[in-house]
């Protein structure tokens, strides 16, 4: 078809990405197609170009890559790491093993599970085929090795005998064995007609964590934790070679296919290549920036691509040793990479909960976006709306104009993570905290550095403003609280007292007073003219969390992973309060405007409102998402939360808010894979582009989303241009209290 319409066979290919890119929204809601499948296609996408004419409410679109990258799909259903993936011997079906006891298995022609192998009572570390196809094997942290018959999904098997977790488990080439290597120092021979262990090879110092047969069936490979890889005689069980070299622990090892070489990964960042007939090292390849946790060569033993912590898959050219491409998109460390047998598809499984597809054919990323390069830990807009600071684990702050969604800065200085970053009244500085242990102050207009503020011994937890933008405070796990003037950048107060972490620090209104929220299960108020603490607030049993003053400064709400939410008399230390009813730690708490409400959020997935003086909960909000930060809208009628704003139910809020007036505000909210309007889905998110953070800006309805990606992503709305159905918020009522809940679209 190319030969004759080259123009067809490319809108093909084209549709066909697209699907695959979208397989998963497709079968949940098909008519996001029309929307996410359309806003975040590439931009050269043949699709996008025809289809996206126009989407009226959406005003800023979100920026995406300029063609497709040699990422075809993203295998989603696990529920925790995926650690391994493998091919069925035909390529038809993709098996993986992961944290959530489960195998799954894959149509690779669609990517659409088609099986879930369970039994296992525990982590399962790999799974396998048999040469044939019809049979699984896969190793568990439960000390066992199951067989499973394919065609069925059923168990037909449990190998047990090994004293320790079981890493991997594979198949002989002739499929009548198999061969699992263990935590107990040993690899097991099985004999799969029986179930019965046929051999155990010993020898390593260290945990086995990988064994694997060579092509002739007449060797195995053993990979351990005591830097080596061994050699042994399957015949006799005994040890013919010793691969020394590797300066850390060794992950796994693998036969070439014509048996004359051994690759190995490593701890130490490297592979290795060994000639198996001399057991000499022949080659290093080096590039991996973190420990390598498996390589595998493909079936023609021309490229090896290696599986690493730095979040990469790598491919390497065994002929020279150099690299030939890098496979990025993973979110977390990628534990396993496997060629398809043509060669054409390297499927990698990894700590991000999905397995991955890539076309080994290109082998570069394309359309690199712009942003950070690691998780984006928080984003924060400047007071005037214009900016948006991100912080990131990639040791820089990011400066965003809101108006374009394009970085208009870099602020690069820290030496490690940085955990947050925010604006004082008047947005003319920035002050970061990071995990180098110091608080830097950045001027806006030119995005320079202009102090860096040394003293803690420990990471900066968090940094605030005093309300006139004169001091810093800043919490540690050094245990204290440092003032900062922010005119000269130097310390002018250290806090001390708490005798473990420091979560967070305020300032109450008036400046006068900072309030200190620590893991020694105290909160602690200090002077901030004199530096003294005045009051230390007791009576927790673990963790405070954090700490707000009520606006008159006469309260303090305290948050705990003891599941509650305690009131604190200031002028007199003493506790005025517990309001009980979380299920899970509580993260945060805030005080209305007013004074008269509490919202606070837990890792139950629930906000709850509290009237002040009764003590009493007054509305739960199913968030479906743990929310870290919060505050009140001026009108009192609306929570903006560190997802979005959540609108609360008016009847209950808006005698005590009166002196405001009430402005139309939708709720915008972004749950793990989805934006929402008023609690309805609005528009998903590909996996790329979920949240690690976020910000919202109101007035603009802007959203904001950092991702563990790296990437900033910005997209605004016409409310206006809404569907009706959109613009009224679901609301139901549940025994008696007020829940707001997300509803499908």
């Amino acid at each position: 078809m190319g030969d004759h319409d080259p123009a067809l066979f490319k809108l093909v290919y084209d549709a066909k990405r697209f699907v695959l890119y979208m397989k998963s929204i497709i079968e949940i809601a098909p008519l996001q197609v029309y929307y996410s499948g359309l806003l975040f296609a590439p931009r050269s996408s043949l699709v996008r170009v025809g289809y996206l004419k126009n989407i009226p409410w959406v005003t800023m679109e979100p920026k995406v890559a300029d063609v497709w990258s040699s990422l075809i799909q993203t295998l989603e259903g696990h529920t925790n790491l995926v650690i391994s993936a493998v091919f069925s011997p035909d390529g038809k079906l993709i098996a993986s093993a992961s944290g959530d006891k489960t195998v799954r298995l894959w149509d690779t022609s669609i990517g659409k599970q088609c099986g879930v192998l369970e039994g296992h009572t525990d982590r399962v570390y790999s799974a396998v085929f048999s040469p044939d196809g019809k049979l699984v094997a896969s190793a568990s942290m439960n000390k066992t090795v199951r067989l499973w018959d394919t065609p069925i999904g059923k168990q037909c098997g449990v190998l047990e005998g090994h004293t320790g977790e079981v890493f991997s488990a594979v198949f002989s080439p002739d499929g009548k064995l198999v061969a699992s290597a263990s935590d107990d120092q040993s690899v097991r021979l099985w004999d799969i007609s029986t179930g019965k262990p046929c051999g155990v090879l010993e020898g390593h110092t260290g945990l086995v964590a990988s064994a694997v047969f060579s092509l002739d069936g007449k060797l195995v490979a053993s990979a351990s934790f005591d830097n080596t890889v061994r050699l042994w005689d399957t015949s006799t069980g005994r040890q013919c070679g010793v691969l020394e070299g590797h300066t850390n622990w060794v992950n796994s090892a693998v036969f070439s296919p014509d048996g004359k070489l051994v690759v190995s990964a490593s701890w130490d960042n490297t592979i290795r290549l060994w000639d198996t007939s001399t057991g000499k090292q022949c080659g290093v390849l080096e590039g991996h920036t973190h420990q390598v946790n498996s390589a595998v060569f493909s079936l023609d033993g021309k490229l090896v691509a290696s599986a690493s912590d730095d979040k990469t898959v790598r491919l390497w050219d065994t002929s020279t040793g150099k690299q030939c491409g890098v496979l990025k998109g993973h979110t977390e460390k990628v534990l396993s990479a496997v060629f398809s047998p043509d060669g054409k598809l390297v499927a990698s499984a990894s700590d991000d909960k999905t397995v991955r597809l890539w076309d080994t054919s290109t082998g570069e990323q394309c359309g690199v976006l712009e942003g950070h390069t690691d998780w984006v830990y928080s984003a924060v807009f400047s007071p005037d709306g214009k900016l948006v600071a991100s912080a990131s684990r990639d040791k820089t702050v990011g400066l965003w104009d809101t108006s374009t969604g394009k970085q208009c800065g870099v602020l690069g200085g820290h030496t490690h993570y940085v955990n947050s970053a925010v604006f004082p009244p008047d947005g003319k500085l920035i002050a970061s905290a990071s995990n180098d242990n110091t608080v830097r102050l950045w001027h806006t207009p030119i995005g320079k550095q202009y102090g860096v503020s040394e003293g803690h011994t420990h990471w900066v937890n968090s940094t605030v403003f005093s309300p006139d933008g004169k001091l810093v405070a800043s919490a540690s796990f050094d245990k204290t609280v440092r003032l900062w003037d922010t005119s000269t950048g130097e310390q002018c107060g250290v806090l001390e007292g708490h005798t473990n972490w420091v979560n967070s620090a305020v300032f109450s209104l008036d400046g006068k007073l900072v309030v200190s929220a620590s893991w020694d299960h105290t909160i602690r108020l200090w002077d901030t003219s004199t530096g003294k603490q005045c009051g230390i607030l007791e009576g927790y049993t673990s963790r405070v969390k954090s700490a707000v003053f009520s606006p008159d400064g006469k309260l303090v709400a305290s948050a705990s992973t003891d599941k509650t939410v305690r009131l604190w008399d200031t002028s007199t230390g003493e506790q005025c309060g517990v309001l009980e009813g979380h299920t899970n730690w509580v993260n945060s708490a805030v005080f209305s405007r007013n004074g008269k409400l509490v919202a606070s959020a837990s890792w139950d997935n629930t906000v709850r409102l509290w009237d002040t003086t009764k003590k009493t909960t007054i509305e739960i909000i199913e968030t479906h998402d743990r929310i870290e930060i919060m505050k009140f809208s001026n009108d009192g009628m609306h929570l903006h939360t560190s997802h979005g704003i959540l609108q609360l139910k008016s009847s209950l809020h808006s005698s005590g808010n009166q002196e405001l007036p009430h402005t139309l505000t939708h709720s915008l909210y972004v749950t793990d894979q989805w934006i929402t309007c008023n609690m309805k889905k609005l528009l998903w998110l590909p996996v790329d582009y979920r949240l690690s953070c976020s910000a919202l800006n109101g007035t603009a309805n802007l959203i904001v989303i950092g991702s563990v990606s790296g990437r900033v992503t910005f997209i605004s709305f016409d409310f206006t241009a809404l569907p009706a159905a959109y613009l009224q918020p679901s609301v139901s009522v549940i025994a008696g209290k007020g829940f707001l809940g997300l509803v499908g679209c």
